[in-house]
């Protein structure tokens, strides 16, 4: 595996940048309380193994097989990255969450089964799964050890920031939602995937 420590990093700011997920859950704790934020971090965060094993053995033949198709992967990856970045900065990301969430909140679903169907069916979870995780993986035998190793740091990581965030929502909430820290982290998360997007797409591979 190619640099824990970069993996860490951008990891953690992808996870603590406020999107769908952190709405939801959001949501779910302020109307139905602590124990309801809960249940619906474990379903999402449930969902994040999901794409990690879909990623992990849909992926690692091809990388596997072909030192090109390793080429490309990387490439989109970066242009997906940059891309992600870029939009942390645009003021339509906020309405555009404010309209998923709309669409996947379903009064009577049970708060594990909302966030696992929120995460499993969204395509741009798909997307960023398919595209973060192999800028990681060092080619050959261990593709798909190295996938799984990733998706669970990465599972790990989530759910321990959403049983923190769900912890302290009700003392922090004013805080944690008001525009000037939602912009703040969301400025800081693009400029580290804008940078890791240049970094990556101008890196050669070993």
């Amino acid at each position: 595996m190619n640099d824990l420590l970069t993996f860490l990093l951008l990891s953690s700011f992808v996870v603590m940048s406020p999107g769908v997920d952190t709405a939801l859950i959001t949501k779910r704790t302020v109307s139905e309380g602590q124990a309801s934020g809960y249940r619906m971090a474990l379903g999402i965060t449930t969902g994040s193994l999901v794409h990690t094993f879909a990623a992990a053995f849909g992926l690692s033949a091809i990388l596997m097989q072909s030192a090109l198709a390793f080429e490309i992967v990387k490439y989109v990856g970066a242009i997906y990255l940059i891309y992600l970045g870029v939009s942390s900065f645009m003021t339509r990301k906020k309405q555009e969450t404010e309209e998923n969430l709309k669409d996947q909140i379903k009064p009577g679903q049970s708060a594990f089964k909302q966030g696992l169907l929120s995460n499993v069916l969204n395509p741009k979870v798909a997307m960023f799964f398919l595209t973060f995780l192999p800028q990681f993986v060092t080619p050959g035998s261990s593709s798909i050890q190295q996938l799984l190793m990733m998706g669970v740091i990465y599972t790990f990581l989530s759910i321990s920031w959403f049983f923190v965030y769900v912890f302290f929502i009700n003392y922090l909430r004013s805080w944690l939602l008001s525009a000037k820290v939602q912009r703040a982290m969301d400025r800081a998360t693009g400029l580290v995937l804008i940078g890791f997007g240049v970094k990556l797409a101008f890196s050669k591979q070993n």
